[in-house]
């Protein structure tokens, strides 16, 4: 599946920018898959109009999730590529400002572009895989 929104990879670094009406993460894996990228990292600015953000709970291991409605600039996403069962596995995180230049941010779930969204992916040699870890709930880096 190719998708609409617009890269460039010149050397280890892939040039992004995602369009209104498109998901972040989501696009951001499939250029992951597109391109055959295991292992690296992903900054980014932009806008947004509905982004869900989680926190974790250690006690429930469960994250709990605030969906973002509105206006909002995406002051910093920033995240890491790794695998997971062979597929590319995003842990990224988001700092969304509202119209008060308050600031909320979290685990980034979903968000839609609303103007638009330019990203880096720095890409690295190697990979590193996750699994899943019983005690802390969470999918781990394995080293």
């Amino acid at each position: 599946m190719s998708c609409p929104m617009n890269y460039k990879r010149m050397a280890n670094k892939v040039v992004v920018r995602i369009d209104s009406g498109e998901e972040i993460v989501e696009t951001l894996r499939q250029i992951c898959t597109d391109l055959g990228i295991t292992f690296g990292t992903i900054t980014g600015i932009g806008a947004t109009n509905r982004a869900i953000i989680g926190l974790f709970d250690m006690k429930t291991k469960k994250y709990h999730s605030t969906e973002f409605t509105g206006d909002y600039e995406i002051s910093l996403l920033y995240g890491n590529i790794s695998t997971m069962d062979g597929k590319p596995y995003l842990h990224i995180h988001a700092n969304l400002c509202d119209i008060k230049h308050e600031s909320f941010g979290g685990h980034l779930e979903s968000a839609i572009v609303s103007a638009t969204f330019e990203a880096m992916i720095d890409i690295l040699d190697g990979n590193i895989n996750r699994k899943f870890n019983e005690e802390t709930g969470l999918n781990l880096m394995e080293m």
